[in-house]
């Protein structure tokens, strides 16, 4: 396996901290559900303020996972970035394998 720049590690390390956070993945989960939301709509389907939804998906729009679109009045909030469905899809299968395995570990004890 090559060696990866240093550069793409650090937009990795950066990729991953945007998604280390509780609620930014709530929120991810929340407009794969929906598809294109509203920052009301996010807000309330993640059980969040209005104003903490506004932050986490400026925070995601920054990053390339989220995009925008104007809708009238309103502006909706929708998945961009292709490989997240993936990588959630990988990560939460194995965080559900591992808890799965450590469960019948410790019945079996």
């Amino acid at each position: 396996m090559p060696v990866v720049p240093d550069s793409v590690l650090e937009e990795t390390a950066r990729r991953f901290a945007l998604l280390g956070d509780p609620t930014r993945l709530r929120i991810v989960s929340v407009l794969h559900e929906c598809g294109a939301c509203s920052v009301g709509e996010v807000a309330a389907a993640a059980g969040v303020s209005v104003g903490n939804a506004s932050q986490h998906l400026g925070r995601l729009l920054l990053g390339g996972i989220v995009g925008r679109r104007r809708a009238g009045k309103s502006v909706r909030y929708r998945i961009v970035e292709e490989s997240i469905e993936q990588l959630c899809t990988i990560v939460c299968a194995s965080v559900q394998e591992r808890a799965r395995v450590l469960g019948t570990t410790s019945q079996a004890s």
